[in-house]
């Protein structure tokens, strides 16, 4: 593959993991990589994030793609160990063979040293001699990072590194919380590099393209809410709020930017065009109001849409300064207000808990979309204004319930828009139970599968 082969594959591999990357930032790096030393690697990385990477929560995706298209190393790489300068003490693991102790004890050295080189030539090892699977039949051999780092332990040399530097004089100002986390930071680092080099060996095996799509893990906003894991749940929750904040500062900036014009204000126009011999070179218009809109939120909170209603709700209330009202509707097959839940609970959980609680279905029932309309037509109708929105958020799954599609049209011809959220990938809709194809010949529905289509479209309400 040519430098140009592997750059434009290498772009095209940042697009489809979430990373804008647009033609013009991909001939900048180009240009980037025209002025630096290209056999030099870390200038190579410093020149294409330079020019393609703008926000920080890509950062991780980026360093990962970058390792597998411009690997650090081919085959088994360089494997020469560094000399132990200091006695560094070795704890964890005992018991082990005298060749994975020597290996221990190198990496305790370079963890206390912080040797990034060594490093990389332990992890580059390690994996060569414990994470290493032979193939049989003619296949390839398979790589485990996990299984290398499961004999190295590398958490377990924590205790030692810190008694070693407890022994020696402390910089002045440096505590023992600082050192912990110093060591604590390389030790994650070793545990990278081992990963990043099992992804390289699978990629001279496989191609980038099978890591890349199999293996590295999506940027946070990219992952999808109905697979994601607990780890992945609790970074999104964090993310949520900042993320509304910058969200409602788009939406006001926006707001007033497009006051500026409105209708043509035919009297100032002429009355202008009088300086000018009656010819209207400048136009004014009158100053248009900012419109907020209502409000109304719809939202399927069974156990199938769990992850995803906690989201949606959360970073929809979170907005609420957006909007001149907001009301908030839960159900699963009766339909409840939640509105004063979500207003009142200072924890994010705890009020979906309690949204959860008044929302419980009988055992053996689920959703019935169409019982839900109808109750909330003949119940809550009158929230429906033409300067409503009306927001729907669920799967569409029916479970072989009648789908009362004139139900949903009655509520649609009340509001100004309805848009309904799906956090199913569209080439499911229509699937099982799915009456989603039905649902969205009568309203806009869009996929929803994550934390950046989230934020494009509830900024598409405001």
């Amino acid at each position: 593959m040519s430098l140009i082969d592997r750059h434009t594959d290498f772009l095209a591999a940042l697009r489809e993991h979430g990373i804008a990357v647009s033609t013009a930032e991909g001939i900048d790096a180009a240009r980037a990589l025209a002025s630096v030393d290209l056999l030099d690697r870390e200038t190579v990385r410093i020149a294409y994030a330079a020019t393609l990477v703008k926000r920080h929560k890509d950062v991780a995706v980026f360093n990962a793609l970058f390792d597998l298209w411009f690997p650090i190393a081919v085959g088994e790489g360089l494997t020469t160990s560094s000399e132990v300068e200091q006695e560094v003490e070795v704890t964890g693991a005992h018991g082990t063979s005298p060749e994975l102790h020597a290996m221990r004890t190198e990496l305790a050295q370079a963890l206390y040293t912080g040797d990034n080189a060594a490093l990389g030539q332990i992890a580059r090892r390690a994996l060569s001699q414990y994470g290493s699977f032979p193939g049989s039949g003619g296949n390839p051999g398979s790589w485990s990072p996990r299984a290398a780092l499961e004999q190295l332990d590398p958490t377990t040399l924590l205790a030692g590194l810190m008694r070693t530097a407890e022994g020696k004089a402390r910089p002045l100002g440096t505590t023992a919380t600082a050192t912990k986390s110093r060591f604590t930071s390389r030790i994650d680092r070793f545990k990278q590099l081992v990963t990043a080099e099992a992804y390289r060996r699978i990629a001279e095996q496989k191609g980038e393209r099978y890591v890349a799509d199999n293996l590295t893990e999506p940027a946070l906003d990219q992952v999808s809410f109905l697979g994601a894991s607990q780890a992945d749940m609790a970074a999104m929750r964090r993310a949520v709020h900042p993320l509304a904040h910058q969200l409602a500062t788009r939406i006001q900036r926006k707001r007033r930017h497009g006051t500026r014009s409105g209708t043509l204000d035919f009297r100032r126009t002429l009355r202008s065009a009088l300086a000018t011999g009656g010819v209207p070179i400048k136009p004014h218009f009158r100053p248009r109001r900012p419109h907020k809109p209502e409000l109304v939120v719809l939202c399927d909170v069974s156990s199938s849409v769990a992850n995803f209603a906690h989201f949606a709700l959360l970073l929809v209330y979170t907005l609420h300064e957006v909007f001149s009202r907001t009301r908030v509707f839960a159900f699963v097959r009766d339909v409840h207000e939640v509105t004063e839940h979500l207003r009142r609970g200072r924890d994010a959980a705890e009020a979906l808990a309690a949204v959860r609680r008044d929302t419980l279905q009988l055992p053996g029932t689920g959703t019935d979309h169409g019982r839900v309309f109808t109750d909330f037509a003949d119940k809550h109708g009158d929230v429906l204004t033409p300067r409503t929105v009306l927001l729907i958020l669920g799967d569409a799954r029916n479970n072989n319930y009648d789908p009362e599609l004139d139900a949903l049209a009655d509520l649609t011809d009340r509001c100004k828009r309805t848009l309904w959220l799906n956090p199913e990938p569209s080439t499911s809709w229509g699937t099982g139970d799915s009456v989603a194809p039905e649902y969205a010949d009568l309203v806009e529905m869009a996929e929803c599968r994550n934390l950046a289509q989230l934020t494009d479209l509830v900024q598409s309400l405001a």
